[in-house]
């Protein structure tokens, strides 16, 4: 039996790479074969990706001059850091031939018994600002199932409605990541069940293979997605408390303005950071969700905007929403330890309803 995924994979970041890497581990792990469909829609190829970002930003977009400015900033980098993780998707995940339009995957779609769309944000707008319909699976000929796709926010956007509702009800099961997902869906008539995201069906072990050798330091590290100063201050000022080197993990060079020592570390090493760090300072999901794998004291500096739900979800769940930062100058919040017990058990046991679930729809 074979399993066809369609997923947010191709994003550089260390999220999206790892929460395709344990889908298709998940899925291997239950005796079926399992191929990524390396969907990368042409306006969204590290070569093209900003030129499509800036159209959303007025304050670069609104004369050619800012515009060529901006390109001439970013586009360098994104071609860099793309192709570095092209190599690392490369290495780890059973890719299929590549399809850059919704258009090709109709004409000649994956061969398959199962096509599954999920994790990651694959149900709300793309990089353009619109709804994408391959990660609604209307090109596929077979048995349509999802796997913690997520909306990424608290809402679904007007526009996005109608067409999620169409695609969704040719579905066999539709599974989700968050709690709001299972209550916008279930208003649209969409019966959902919650299930952990990925990265948390492979264990501590099964991602510690992964990690080739150890920092030799003792450090704080921040893993930060969003520019926010609020975040660069606090864990500039923590590191400095703790007399400590502050090292920052990211694919991307400019953050070399923020505070911290920027590396630009490969998937081994970036769960090796995570997992040997005195403390992390993240706006991540993901990095939120490593910090509980490896039960890596943490504070989350929630992002002041409406992809927030996803961290909140993981933290209520686990029991830890009290290392959320709600007052900048906190710094006694670093040093409250965190007694990992009871998020480990729901882990454990949400590990274990999650794959049971995934196996049955597989075997459904």
């Amino acid at each position: 039996m074979k399993a066809a995924v369609i997923t947010r994979h191709a994003v550089s970041n260390y999220g999206s790479l790892l929460q395709a890497l344990a889908t298709q581990k998940a899925i291997e792990k239950l005796g079926v074969e399992c191929e990524i469909i390396d969907y990368v829609r042409t306006d969204e190829s590290y070569r093209n990706v900003e030129k499509t970002l800036v159209k959303n930003k007025p304050k670069w977009n609104n004369n050619a001059l800012k515009k060529a400015v901006y390109l001439s900033l970013r586009q360098p980098e994104s071609v860099i850091v793309g192709k570095r993780f092209q190599k690392m998707r490369g290495s780890v995940l059973n890719l299929s031939r590549r399809y850059s339009s919704n258009e090709e995957l109709r004409n000649a779609p994956p061969k398959a018994d199962f096509y599954i769309a999920g994790s990651d944000q694959v149900w709300g707008p793309v990089s353009d600002g619109s709804l994408d319909l391959s990660y609604l699976l209307n090109f596929a000929k077979g048995k349509k199932l999802s796997y913690a796709s997520s909306i990424g926010k608290g809402q679904i956007d007007e526009s996005c409605k109608a067409a999620l509702q169409r695609e969704l009800k040719g579905f066999k099961r539709v599974t989700v990541r968050e709690d709001s997902a299972v209550k916008i869906l279930g208003k649209m008539g969409i019966n959902a069940e919650k299930v952990l995201d990925p990265v948390f069906l492979l264990d501590r072990e099964e991602w510690s293979d992964y990690i080739e050798e150890t920092p030799k330091q003792k450090y704080v590290l921040v893993y930060q997605i969003h520019n926010d100063t609020r975040l660069n201050d606090y864990a500039a000022k923590l590191a400095q408390k703790k007399g400590l080197k502050l090292i920052r993990v990211s694919p991307y060079y400019h953050q070399k303005n923020r505070a911290g020592s920027l590396k630009h570390p490969n998937i081994g090493e970036f769960l090796s950071y995570i997992k040997n760090a005195e403390l992390l300072v993240t706006d991540s999901f993901h990095g939120t969700a490593f910090a509980i794998i490896f039960n890596t004291v943490f504070v989350e500096v929630l992002p002041n905007n409406k992809t927030q739900e996803r961290n909140r979800s993981v933290l209520s769940m686990t029991g830890l929403s009290d290392r959320i930062l709600r007052d900048n100058n906190d710094l006694a919040l670093a040093d409250r330890r965190i007694d990992f017990a009871y998020a480990n058990e729901i882990i454990k046991t949400e590990r274990e309803k999650s794959l049971k679930l995934l196996k049955e729809m597989l075997n459904g």
